[in-house]
């Protein structure tokens, strides 16, 4: 069993500026960390992530959710086992796949970026994450629902505090009221329309969790609202941080950029790789239920798992070159990258592998593929070097651009 002391804190300026040689000392001195200040063990390799996720022997439960998420969303889907969440799942992953996606998902989704585009595409420059990022998979969830998207500050303020609150590590009782005093403010605005709904289903997807069955089981109106504030900040900062991230990628790699420009069905492969290399979800925690061997030692029945993903996506004994970007790399596998088969981590594994893979792939291609139809020349603002910020969650704050205007 390793100390923090042996490594820069997960809580200290240093690790949070640059993570990763951080995770690298981690993953080869100390794979197992007793963590004090967040009272959980730290893990780090991908052997020992992977198993946490997979969880074959029934040795981890997301308990740690009662306590991390139930105090901004309720009671959400990620916190059920066995037969409840099976059916759970089974109520709403059907509207993120197959038909509903395809028919009725994807022109919301080429809609929405297209309006945000059509904002900066005759200026010559744009911020990526203030003009695109941070609003694209926002207004595309308030379409999705049938939320007048009018009020996507309220949503982006609310995902923001939730976000927040689940990266507190240190424990700032203002961000934690922040975020108990938004799950109060979010409930005030979806039950009254979650019961109006119910009255006048329609073709949106809030409309299809109201009737959703599932062996006579129903969602009430407090597990849909729940799973609406989950979809909000699950699926807005990820996607936010995900389609800066690939930006940044490619642009720090020109001859990747100009391939994918070349051939868009490699968005996907770009995709992945940066879902690998600067995954937007660093950590996912986890609680052991029986006492359990990983590298470096034994965690005891009971205890939060600190699983980082940032660092298992890293692994020299998982990937070659891992601290490289390389969407063409041959050992990480794009076909199952977006499916609970995946061999990255960055969207977890197993039974709670998460629901909204493919939607956040449907607006990553779309979006990336507008923004490069758009910006024929693009390229980062002269003198912009990319700084990533954020520990629980991670991407990059900025990322100012130029290109020649259209029809210039």
């Amino acid at each position: 069993m390793s100390t923090a002391q042996q490594v820069p804190d997960i809580l200290s300026p240093e690790f949070a500026a640059d993570p990763y040689p951080a995770y690298r000392v981690m993953r080869e001195s100390a794979p197992l960390i007793w963590h004090e200040a967040t009272q959980s063990y730290i893990v780090s390799r991908y052997e020992d992530v992977e198993r946490v996720f997979k969880d074959k022997a029934g040795q981890f439960t997301t308990d740690n959710y009662d306590w991390q998420l139930e105090p901004v969303h309720g009671k959400t889907i990620l916190q059920l086992s066995g037969r409840e969440h099976a059916v759970r799942r089974a109520l709403v992953a059907p509207a993120f796949r197959g038909a509903d996606l395809q028919d009725k998902f994807l022109p919301v989704i080429e809609r929405n970026s297209r309006e945000l585009i059509d904002a900066f595409r005759h200026t010559g420059s744009a911020d990526l994450v203030t003009d695109y990022a941070t609003r694209f998979p926002v207004n595309v969830i308030a379409d999705m629902l049938g939320l007048d998207k009018a009020d996507h500050d309220r949503f982006h303020r609310w995902y923001t505090a939730v976000i927040a609150f689940l990266g507190n590590l240190s424990g700032d009782p203002e961000v934690t009221a922040a975020g108990e005093r938004t799950r109060a403010e979010f409930a005030a605005y979806m039950l009254p329309i979650i019961r109006e709904r119910r009255e006048n289903l329609g073709d949106d997807l809030l409309s299809t969790l109201c009737a959703a069955e599932v062996d006579g089981v129903r969602m009430s109106d407090e597990d849909i609202k729940a799973f609406c504030s989950l979809l909000l900040a699950a699926g807005g900062e990820t996607t936010d941080k995900a389609i800066a991230s690939i930006f940044v990628n490619l642009l720090m790699h020109p001859e990747q950029l100009a391939a994918v420009r070349a051939d868009r069905s490699l968005i996907p492969r770009a995709f992945a790789e940066t879902l690998r290399y600067t995954p937007p979800v660093q950590m996912i925690m986890r609680q052991s239920a029986t006492e359990v061997e990983l590298s470096g030692g034994t965690v005891p029945a009971g205890a939060t798992v600190t699983c980082l993903i940032g660092a298992a996506n890293r692994d020299g004994d998982r990937y070659r070159d891992p601290d490289r970007f390389d969407l063409f790399r041959d050992d990480l596998t794009t076909t199952t990258a977006f499916s609970a088969a995946a061999d990255h981590l960055a969207f977890a594994l197993g039974r709670h592998f998460c629901v909204g893979a493919l939607l956040a792939k449907a607006e990553v291609e779309i979006g990336v593929s507008q923004l490069l139809d758009a910006m024929p020349d693009l390229r980062l603002a002269e003198g912009y070097d990319p700084v990533e910020q954020g520990v629980f969650t991670r991407g990059p704050q900025s990322v100012p651009v130029r290109f020649t205007p259209a029809g210039a």
